[in-house]
C-alpha cells in the first residue's frame, strides 16, 4: 500500500502516491483486487498485463476498503475472513467447521466492503448537505441577531423620541400655564396696589382731620372753633374694596395606563415565526449530476485526454482585436467562435474573431463579472442594482437573479451542470453562492470548516472538471479553491512574494490556469494547487488580465494596456 505524504489532504502541498514501485506520481485510481492505489500510466499498464487485466480497477475514491487483518479470538493463529448469516459474527474458516456447523457464510471482505461504503456515503451527506446546510443555517442566525440587534435600537431611538414629542408638549402646555398664572398675578397685584394707595390716601385724609381736631380743642377763638366744627364736622366713609380671587389649578387626571397611551407601547406581533428554509436532501444531492449530453462531451474529452499533455513550450497562435474597449479585463467564449469581451470601464463587446463588432452593452462592473452558459446567452452582474441580467440570443434582457443586500462581482456558467456560481461582497463580508440554471439559490460558501472567512474579494470565479470552485480573491492575494460541498481544499499565493490573482481558468486535465497582475505572468497548476510553470513572462510583451479557453484548447489572453487578445498553444 503506497504511503500518503499527508495525512491532509486538503493542501496545495500534499497528494497521494501511485502504489507501484520507484512511480511517484499523483494517484488516481486504486486496484481492488491488488489493493493498490495508481496513477494513470500504471493504471493503463495494469489494465494491460495479462495477469492483472482482469482486475476491478475503480476511481480512487470509489474503492473498495481492505479488510483489515483480524485475528480469530478463539482461534488465534488464524484470521477472520467470513460471517456467519446466522450468528453475524466474524469468524475464521476452522470456526466455520467447528462451531458453526449448518450455517452459511459469507465473504467478510464484501461485507466489509458494503459498510465501508455505507460509511462513506454518509460522510459524503453530512460534508455535502448536512455540514453545509447546517453552516447557512448558522449563518443565517448571525445575520438575524445582527439584524434583530438593529431593530431593537431602531425601537429605542422611536421611543426616546415619543417620549421627547411628548416632552416637548408637556413643556409647552406647562409654560402656557405658567404663563397665565404670572398675568393673573400682574392683575391682582395691580388691583392691590391701587387699593393700598387708596387707604394710605384715607389714612392721610383721616390723619388731617384728627390733627385739624385738635387744634380745635386748644383754640381760644370760640367763634371759629364753632363755625369750624360745624363745617368740618362731616367725615369722608371708609372706602369700599373687595378682595382679590386668586386662580385655581385644576390638576389633570391621569394615570400610566393615560401616558402609555399617548407614547405608545412595545409589544409582540401575534405572528408565527418563519421556520428557516432547508434546502431538501436531493436537491443538493443532485446539483452537480451532469446531462446526457455533458456526459458525451465528457466521454470525447475522456478520449482526448488520453493524449494531449503539457507542452515543453507555448506557441502563439494568433492575435485579435476587440473593437470599442482600449483593454481586455475579462473574456467570455460564446458560440461558433463569438466571444464577449469587457474593459475596465464597463464596456462589455460581443465580437468574433475577426474583430467584428456585434454588439455593445454599457455595464456598471469589470472583472470577471460576465459569463456564457451553456445554451449560449450571456450572464452578467451589475452590483450597484444588486442583480444579475441575461441576454437571451434573441437579445432579449431580463434581470435574471436578484442578490437582494448581496454586490455580485464575479460570476461563472459551470460546464459541468450549468450552474451559476457567483462571487459577492457586504459590508466587509464576502461568499459563493451557487444557483441552477432557473437561477434558484441552492448553495452558500463561505466560511470554512474552523468557522474562518474563505474569501474577501472574489473578483474571478471559475469552476475545475473536478467541481472544484476556484476563485482569485485579490485582497487575500490568493487563488482559493472549495470543493463542490464547499469544503477549503487549498490557497495558492503565488511563487514570489508579490501576487495579484486576476484572470482564472480551468482545462480539460484539470489544470487552473491565472494571471498575476504584479509579476505581469500567466501561471498553471495541477487541480490539487501544485505549481506546474509559468506559461506566459514579461519577455513575451503582454500584460495579462483576462483568461478564457477554446474549443481547441486554445489560450486567449487579454490585456490589461491594450485591446489586442493573444491565443496562444500550451498542450500537446
Amino acid at each position: 500500500m503506497a504511503i500518503s505524504k499527508s495525512q491532509i489532504p486538503f493542501t496545495a502541498q500534499h497528494y497521494l502516491v501511485c502504489g507501484t514501485e520507484e512511480c511517484e506520481k499523483n494517484c488516481q485510481f486504486y486496484c481492488n483486487d491488488c489493493h493498490r492505489p495508481l496513477c494513470e500510466q500504471c493504471r493503463d499498464v495494469h489494465q494491460k498485463s495479462l495477469e492483472t487485466k482482469n482486475h476491478e480497477v475503480a476511481p480512487y475514491h470509489q474503492r473498495k476498503r481492505q479488510l483489515p487483518e483480524v485475528k480469530c479470538q478463539t482461534h488465534v493463529n488464524r484470521y477472520v475472513d467470513m460471517l456467519c448469516e446466522q450468528c453475524q459474527v466474524p469468524v475464521c474458516s476452522k470456526c466455520a467447521t467447528k462451531d458453526h456447523g449448518g450455517h452459511t457464510f459469507i465473504d467478510l471482505e464484501t461485507v466489509y466492503a458494503e459498510k465501508c461504503a455505507i460509511c462513506l456515503n454518509e460522510i459524503n451527506k453530512i460534508e455535502e448537505y448536512f455540514l453545509p446546510t447546517s453552516q447557512d443555517l448558522l449563518e443565517s442566525t448571525k445575520n438575524d441577531s445582527t439584524e434583530i440587534k438593529k431593530i431593537m435600537e431602531s425601537l429605542r431611538t422611536t421611543i426616546r423620541a415619543a417620549a421627547e414629542s411628548l416632552k416637548s408638549m408637556v413643556d409647552a402646555v406647562t409654560s402656557d400655564n405658567i404663563k397665565q398664572v404670572n398675568e393673573q398675578e400682574k392683575s391682582l397685584l395691580q388691583l392691590l396696589n391701587a387699593q393700598e394707595k387708596k387707604y394710605n390716601d384715607y389714612i392721610s385724609y383721616i390723619n388731617e382731620h384728627v390733627k385739624k381736631f385738635h387744634g380745635y380743642l386748644f383754640s381760644k377763638n370760640l367763634q371759629i372753633l364753632m363755625s369750624e366744627i360745624t363745617k368740618n364736622l362731616k367725615i369722608d366713609p371708609i372706602p369700599v374694596t373687595t378682595k382679590p380671587v386668586p386662580p385655581v389649578f385644576t390638576a389633570g387626571q391621569y394615570s400610566k395606563e393615560n401616558v402609555s397611551k399617548l407614547l405608545g407601547r412595545v409589544t409582540v406581533p401575534d405572528t408565527k415565526p418563519e421556520v428557516r428554509e432547508i434546502n431538501p436532501m436531493e436537491t443538493v444531492s443532485t446539483q452537480l449530476k451532469p446531462t446526457e449530453q455533458q456526459r458525451k462531451q465528457d466521454r470525447e474529452k475522456s478520449d482526448m485526454k488520453q493524449t494531449l499533455s503539457l507542452s515543453p513550450s507555448v506557441t502563439k497562435v494568433r492575435e485579435y482585436t476587440v473593437p470599442g474597449v482600449k483593454c481586455v479585463w475579462h473574456i467570455s467564449l460564446g458560440k461558433s467562435g463569438r466571444l464577449w469581451a469587457s474593459n475596465n470601464n464597463g464596456n462589455l463587446v460581443h465580437t468574433d474573431l475577426q474583430g467584428n463588432q456585434l454588439q455593445k452593452i454599457q455595464s456598471s462592473d469589470k472583472y470577471g463579472y460576465h459569463t456564457v452558459t451553456q445554451d449560449g446567452d450571456l450572464i452578467f452582474t451589475d452590483k450597484h442594482k444588486k442583480v444579475i441580467k441575461m441576454i437571451t440570443q434573441d437579445n432579449t434582457m431580463t434581470e435574471f437573479i436578484k442578490t437582494v443586500d448581496w454586490e455580485p462581482i464575479s460570476i461563472h456558467s459551470s460546464h459541468i451542470n450549468g450552474d451559476i456560481l457567483v462571487g459577492m461582497i457586504k459590508d466587509g463580508k464576502a461568499k459563493a453562492t451557487r444557483y441552477n440554471k432557473r437561477g434558484e439559490e441552492i448553495q452558500n460558501i463561505q466560511r470554512d470548516n474552523k468557522g474562518q472567512k474563505l474569501y474577501s474579494d472574489p473578483h474571478y470565479i471559475t469552476e475545475n472538471i473536478n467541481g472544484d470552485i476556484c476563485t482569485s480573491d485579490f485582497d487575500k492575494r490568493a487563488v482559493v479553491a472549495v470543493n463542490k460541498s464547499g469544503k477549503y481544499r487549498f490557497s495558492y499565493t503565488g511563487q514570489g512574494s508579490l501576487f495579484l490573482p486576476c484572470g482564472i481558468c480551468t482545462d480539460l486535465l484539470g489544470h487552473i490556469i491565472v494571471c498575476d497582475g504584479c509579476s505581469n505572468i500567466v501561471t498553471i497548476m495541477d487541480q490539487d494547487g501544485q505549481f506546474l510553470s509559468l506559461l506566459l513572462t514579461p519577455q513575451q510583451g503582454i500584460y495579462p488580465c483576462g483568461l478564457c479557453l477554446d474549443d481547441e484548447n486554445n489560450l486567449h489572453v487579454g490585456q490589461l494596456d491594450t485591446n489586442t487578445v493573444a491565443v496562444y498553444n500550451y498542450l500537446q
